[in-house]
């Protein structure tokens, strides 16, 4: 897999038919609506119990927005996600371009998928930290996995935004 810009557009290119399908799944794995834990973690309350006013306006006037912001960054992730849809060739490495205007919804979208899957396998920090962990032998292993692959996209973005300011 090789990942660079070019012109403005940030694009990932020989991607395997593996890592193809765990970037298809992006969309999937940052819907927190299945396991409630991961619904609270995505929409935590900003204050502690005793703060109950400052909790329900939050509720009320915030967290709507939230929810709007997350599913919109999730349906522009899935809109670029189309592109790695190959039907001619299955098993054929596979290119995808980011258009630089869909980073933010990249890192959005990316971030919720970390936060719901590290919630619902409830990792450990050192779990989280560990990136020499191998091989893949279980669906926790996979999910890991996916986890430091997401935040390695989100390293790549973040860096690519940085040099294009310049």
């Amino acid at each position: 897999m090789e990942v660079f810009r070019n012109n403005g557009t940030l694009e990932i290119s020989e991607i395997d038919p593996f890592l193809a399908e765990l970037l298809q799944q992006i969309p999937a794995s940052a819907n927190p609506e299945a396991v409630p834990a991961v619904e609270q973690r995505l929409y935590s309350a900003p204050a502690g119990p005793n703060e109950k006013e400052f909790c329900a306006e939050w509720k009320v006037y915030v967290e709507p927005e939230l929810r709007r912001l997350f599913r919109s960054a999730t349906e522009t992730v899935a809109s670029d996600l189309e592109q790695l849809v190959e039907k001619e060739k299955p098993f054929a490495n596979g290119r995808l371009c980011i258009p630089r205007e869909h980073s933010d919804a990249w890192l959005n979208a990316l971030n919720q998928a970390r936060l719901a899957i590290a919630t619902k396998y409830d990792f450990s920090e050192a779990e989280l930290c560990d990136h020499y962990r191998s091989p893949i032998g279980s669906r926790r292993d996979l999910s890991l996995f996916q986890v430091n692959f997401y935040g390695f996209l989100q390293e790549f973005i973040l860096r690519e935004m940085k040099c294009g300011e310049g």
